[in-house]
């Protein structure tokens, strides 16, 4: 007899809670025990301003930032961080936590079950946090909606990794960026919930999304670089369709983000109602004013096109996606300069290896955004995209205790945002890697 869905998830929660609290996947770093009221000093960056206060204490209570000032009360536990740069839990608004980055082949996902594409979202977790990011808004991944079981888990404290804000599987067209069918026509394999041909398809993957615990709905609104069949000059997606969803989502009270590369699939997501842009590789003047008037947010992803052309044919990517990116990549500066010119709302997402996040502050800085604008990416603007500002973004009393300390000054040298040396989340110390014990005032 085939256990009920509950069930089946519940005993699948349990195997990958067993196997993340093994030595094999956190043998370093583990969490240090909790404490009700502790403070953290160091050289606080208010990423609003610019402002630093050298010596800022920050008073956690239950998790939450109590007080932001210049002494801790006498008894409460500190963490002197010295000259180290203490900034808000950092955010990327696109990740793909459950994926394999050393496999970017078209058939990876004709490999890989949803069970392993779960453990690689353990791991992957980990980096994340180590790097100082404390929420993932995840941009969709394949059937069995491995991210959502992540997200339960870490929700319920089976597994450490960041808080997790999900899409559901990405919604596409036949032989579309999403359709993850690469076989041969005689080998074809059943029709995917995702795949939407029609305005009433539509309707019906965004409900089986919702179904599962989607937070966002994902559109592919135009082709993409690593697959093997689509273009990225195309829209896919129809306006039409693309209006369905947002209704059928905004109905939901859940948000829609677009994957959209190719300049016509752009404008017509934002005619659509999505809510953000993602990567926006190709956006021209008319698209760039588009998205200004109604507010559209852009999550522009440079670092994940410019690494794509400099590992090549490794990792598994094929000719065919290496020249779409090599291709593609001679818009983005231009798109660029169009959306800050326009003062597009810009968050962070990186859409790669979270080995490799802190790249993407780099990229940003190389594009034309200030250091503090970069910053401001992953922190206060990335938690307004979310709807989590209230909670995240900033150091500030009422916000969740989510910290993450540096060695240097970013605003000097963004490159320092890789050299993470502290992480909280939640009021939970997840990384310290400072050589003396915490200390008492």
């Amino acid at each position: 007899m085939i256990p009920p869905v509950p069930t089946l998830r519940r005993l699948a929660l349990g195997a990958l809670a067993a196997l993340a609290s093994s030595s094999l996947l956190f043998a370093a770093d583990p969490p240090a025990p909790a404490h009700s009221r502790l403070a953290v000093r160091g050289r606080l960056l208010d990423v609003r301003t610019g402002r630093a206060t050298a010596g800022a204490v920050v008073l956690v209570e239950d998790g939450r930032i109590a007080a932001v000032g210049s002494a801790a009360p006498p008894g409460v536990p500190l963490i002197d961080l010295g000259a180290a740069t203490l900034l808000p839990g950092l955010i990327d608004c696109h990740g793909h936590i459950a994926a394999n980055w050393q496999d970017l082949s078209g058939a990876a996902g004709l490999r890989t079950s949803a069970a392993q594409a779960a453990l690689f979202g353990v791991a992957n977790g980990r980096t994340y946090l180590r790097q100082g990011f404390t929420t993932v808004r995840d941009a969709g991944e394949g059937p069995g909606y491995p991210q959502i079981a992540l997200k339960e888990a870490v929700e319920a404290g089976r597994i450490q990794g960041p808080r997790i804000v999900a899409a559901g599987i990405p919604i596409s067209v036949t032989g579309g960026h999403g359709d993850g069918d690469v076989l041969a026509p005689d080998l074809s394999l059943p029709r995917a919930p995702n795949i939407a041909d029609t305005v009433d398809e539509v309707a019906r993957a965004v409900r089986h999304d919702l179904k599962f615990g989607a937070d966002w709905i994902k559109l592919m609104a135009t082709g993409g670089v690593v697959d093997p069949l689509s273009d990225f000059n195309v829209q896919e997606l129809s306006e039409d369709q693309m209006r369905k969803a947002v209704e059928v989502a905004h109905r939901a009270r859940r948000r829609v983000m677009a994957h959209a590369e190719g300049t016509e699939g752009i404008k017509a997501a934002v005619r659509a109602g999505v809510d953000s842009i993602e990567h926006g590789t190709m956006l021209d003047e008319e698209g760039a004013a588009l998205m200004e008037r109604r507010g559209t947010w852009l999550v522009p992803t440079l670092y994940t096109f410019q690494h794509g052309v400099e590992i090549g044919l490794s990792s598994g990517q094929e000719p065919v996606m290496l020249a779409k990116g090599k291709a593609i990549l001679g818009y983005q500066q231009p798109a660029f300069d169009r959306a800050r010119a326009h003062h597009l709302k810009i968050a962070f997402g990186l859409d790669d290896d979270p080995a490799f996040v802190d790249r993407e502050f780099l990229a940003l800085v190389r594009a034309g955004l200030t250091p503090l604008a970069a910053l401001q990416t992953a922190t206060v603007r990335a938690a307004e995209l979310l709807g989590l500002d209230d909670r995240l973004g900033a150091v500030e009393p009422g916000k969740l205790a989510d910290l993450v300390a540096v060695d240097g000054d970013p605003l000097a040298d963004v490159a320092v945002m890789s050299r993470v040396v502290f992480v909280m989340k939640g009021g939970e110390v997840v990384r310290d890697d400072r050589a003396a014990p915490a200390a008492k005032p």
